[in-house]
């Protein structure tokens, strides 16, 4: 949960009993990578999670009318739902039962296939090579 008092309050108000549903304090970053990745559908607000739910195969719903990121959703990864409650859990609830993250498995990231790293410092390698 956010650490913000007032946003806890609501989370904890408006979600807090909801069957299977778990509240957690802020996680670190390798732990939630690793929830991202076991997910079936991320709901997010953050600019970085419409990034990183490609490169861990899971869909992810954005709460926002506009995003930075629109090839998270021309690449079909994302879908802008906005904050409308009745738009985000319907469609939810329809990623879900279309199995979203089964029908992207082997979908291109448009992010990146994340050997840029590897690249880079093949290149680098062959450029001091050379000098």
């Amino acid at each position: 949960m956010h650490p913000n008092p007032a946003v806890r309050g609501t989370v904890e108000r408006l979600l807090g009993k909801v069957p299977r549903m778990i509240l957690t304090e802020p996680l670190s970053y390798p732990a939630f990578v690793h929830l991202m990745r076991d997910a079936e559908l991320i709901l997010s607000d953050s600019g970085g999670v419409q990034e990183e739910a490609p490169s861990v195969g899971t869909p992810v719903l954005v709460l926002r009318d506009i995003t930075e990121r629109p090839e998270a959703i021309e690449s079909g990864w994302a879908k802008l739902v906005g904050s409308s409650r009745k738009m985000i859990v319907d469609t939810a609830n329809e990623w879900l039962a279309q199995n979203k993250k089964r029908q992207l498995a082997h979908s291109v990231n448009p992010f990146g296939d994340g050997h840029s790293g590897d690249r880079i410092a093949e290149l680098l390698a062959s450029r001091a090579e050379r000098l």
